[in-house]
């Protein structure tokens, strides 16, 4: 716990059990079932990308681990399709270049690829022709540079590290996230299982407290440790924030079924790494864990907090589909100062 801060006190009361707000850390990027989710803000991912990019050649920017891009992972909105976060899954099975294509017919290509530029330019500024640049181009690095297919071999590495993350699909991906930092990746975004703590009750898919949560608890609370000490000793703990949270709190009442329901005003989170002051609690609840008493910390602090860690100026702007500006944090987000 000396490496961690538990943030108690997290405002998710934009959230409405889609992953969204809290992963583009804005309560303005919201589920409003009419077909235009999340107002068209991006996620902090597809932030990172754009105005970071990736830390080395050959790896994209933002890579989504999850067992649904939908249900679990929040893109870039209006922002572009060039900042969308790659689907490992994908990605997983596509690294290897095709029989008979080697990398001298690929750098062939490559110069045929460049004849056609002038054509392309004479169609003005297409956005969907400059969303197919950027990932041909990134296709390209990712086939010659083999940094990619190398961080998804898991084989490389040894069988007690890989039992101390866990073989099953939270410690394999939390492990596959750290291959893929250590590679040149900027955001990993990794989700264990659909609905992993969605623990209404016993008599539902994932269980209650007795069916899902007391077998659940030790593979978090051992995948997390994992991660952590293995930053540490690589020296990488200091350059890599993790964020370890959900999209909304659970009711403090258990029903009747032995499980928790959503609950929106208040939710707990974990943070680790970053160079930042660990070792503390943030923010508290009321006595019955109803809602927040002490120093709320909204979806817009994440973001601004996440930024501050990636050297990204948290006041900078994308321009949406209509030309206008729109900050990447919104309403007034600050850093979290407890932790600088």
């Amino acid at each position: 716990m000396d490496k961690l801060t538990l943030i108690r006190s997290v405002d998710c009361s934009a959230s409405d059990h889609t992953p969204i707000t809290m992963q583009a850390g804005n309560p303005l990027a919201r589920r409003t079932n009419d077909g235009k989710d999340g107002a068209g803000y991006p996620s902090m991912g597809s932030v990172a990308a754009k105005f970071r990019g990736s830390n080395a050649s050959g790896i994209p920017a933002f890579i989504a681990l999850a067992p649904s891009m939908i249900s679990d992972i929040w893109g870039a909105g209006h922002m572009g399709s060039a900042f969308e976060p790659v689907d490992g899954k994908d990605l997983a099975g596509r690294l290897a270049l095709v029989k008979g294509l080697t990398v001298e017919r690929l750098g062939d290509r490559r110069a045929l690829a460049a004849q056609l530029d002038q054509w392309k330019r004479q169609l003005g500024d297409n956005q969907q022709i400059a969303a197919a640049d950027v990932y041909t181009q990134q296709a390209y690095d990712v086939l010659l540079t083999g940094r990619a297919q190398r961080a998804f071999n898991l084989d490389e590495e040894k069988p007690a590290l890989r039992d101390a993350y866990g073989r099953d699909s939270l410690g394999e991906k939390a492990l596959l996230a750290r291959r893929l930092v250590e590679a040149g990746a900027t955001f990993v975004t990794v989700s264990g299982a659909w609905g992993y703590f969605d623990h209404h009750g016993d008599h539902v898919q994932w269980g209650g407290i007795a069916k899902g949560l007391t077998p659940l608890l030790p593979v978090v609370d051992r995948t997390l440790h994992a991660i952590v000490t293995d930053l540490e000793a690589r020296g990488l703990l200091d350059s890599t924030l993790i964020l370890m949270m959900g999209e909304f709190g659970r009711s403090p009442v258990i029903n009747k079924e032995g499980g928790r329901e959503h609950w929106q005003r208040v939710m707990s989170m974990v943070m680790a790494g970053g160079g930042l002051r660990h070792g503390q609690v943030i923010g508290s609840t009321d006595s019955k864990g109803y809602d927040i008493a002490s120093r709320r910390v909204g979806p817009s602090d994440l973001a601004a907090t996440v930024f501050h860690h990636l050297g990204i100026d948290q006041h900078a702007e994308w321009t949406d589909q209509q030309g206008r500006p729109r900050p990447i944090v919104t309403e007034g987000g600050q850093p979290i100062e407890e932790l600088l």
